[in-house]
């Protein structure tokens, strides 16, 4: 729970479960989210192995994230939390 349980944690893994994404397309995705806290969260979960950042050298930067082969083996959980939290909705 430590390296998923803050608010915005499982949602941008949710994203990355599709395929890489580049940063500025993944922070639209998650309407809300601050420049400040996307660039601290997207770090921590760099930090703790659960996704990869690639830096292409191009003017302007390209960056993409996606996910490692530790944070793919999160793909049931994530996806079991979305089917939970559709179910709730729609009682």
């Amino acid at each position: 729970m430590n390296l998923i349980g803050t608010k915005w944690k499982p949602l941008i893994l949710f994203h990355l479960l599709e395929g890489n994404l580049r940063s500025g397309v993944l922070q639209k995705k998650i309407p809300g989210i601050s420049n400040k806290m996307f660039t601290q969260t997207v770090r921590e979960l760099e930090k703790d192995g659960l996704i990869s950042r690639k830096v292409y050298p191009v003017v302007p930067p390209k960056v993409e994230y996606g996910l490692t082969e530790r944070g793919k083996s999160l793909e049931n959980i994530l996806r079991s939390l979305d089917n939970w939290g559709a179910k709730d909705c729609n009682n």
